[in-house]
């Protein structure tokens, strides 16, 4: 795979019409955006996005869906690639944070829009959200094996909820809001719960 494998891979339409949409559905809400304003916004006809997605639910279902695909697999990634759970921990919260700030349109657009799902996307979003969940409270628990599940499943989301509120602040550059974004969410586990590498 030599050097082209260093290459950036190229965005397909598919991928920017997926990317204008997830900016529209972000800043106007999933019913507030038509086919026109998502085929303007790349600069196709709106009747020619059906040649991609076969409508705006399967484009809303395909966008979750890799969401929730690529959070699992970078999570677990991280997690199998570090030496102990405490940085494993710390692995989970700088993937997350990453995230967060590099695709801020995908985690409004996640957080808002589940229930306009259909049933058999929504299904699927859920189940992959859960094994994402998992993987988070599983390393808190081996962190902290004094912990029970449900408290470390409530630690869990409410780390979502404090890295996910705040992609959009203006007040930081992107390096220095991962910072803290990072030490924010690894003081406030280490503050509720007997977590190892507290932040100095």
């Amino acid at each position: 795979m030599g050097g082209v494998s260093a290459e950036p891979a190229k965005q397909t339409r598919r991928d920017q019409i997926l990317a204008a949409a997830a900016e529209l559905f972000a800043r106007h809400g999933f019913h507030g955006v038509g086919i026109d304003d998502i085929g303007a916004a790349v600069g196709i006809s709106g009747p020619a996005l059906y040649r991609h997605f076969r409508s705006k639910d399967a484009m809303l279902g395909e966008m979750l869906t890799s969401i929730s695909e690529r959070l699992l697999d970078g999570g677990l990634n991280r997690v199998a690639a570090s030496g102990d759970p405490a940085r494993a921990l710390r692995e989970l919260i700088r993937w997350h944070v990453d995230f967060a700030l590099d695709d801020p349109a995908l985690i409004t657009v996640q957080i808002r829009n589940l229930a306009n799902l259909t049933d058999p996307d929504r299904r699927r979003v859920r189940a992959l959200q859960r094994r994402y969940v998992e993987v988070w409270v599983e390393t808190i628990r081996k962190t902290s094996p004094e912990v029970d599940e449900p408290t470390a499943r409530a630690a869990a989301h409410a780390v979502f909820g404090l890295i996910n509120s705040t992609p959009h602040s203006a007040h930081l550059d992107r390096d220095q809001m991962a910072a803290l974004l990072s030490q924010m969410a690894l003081a406030s586990l280490s503050g509720a719960l007997p977590v190892p590498g507290r932040v100095s």
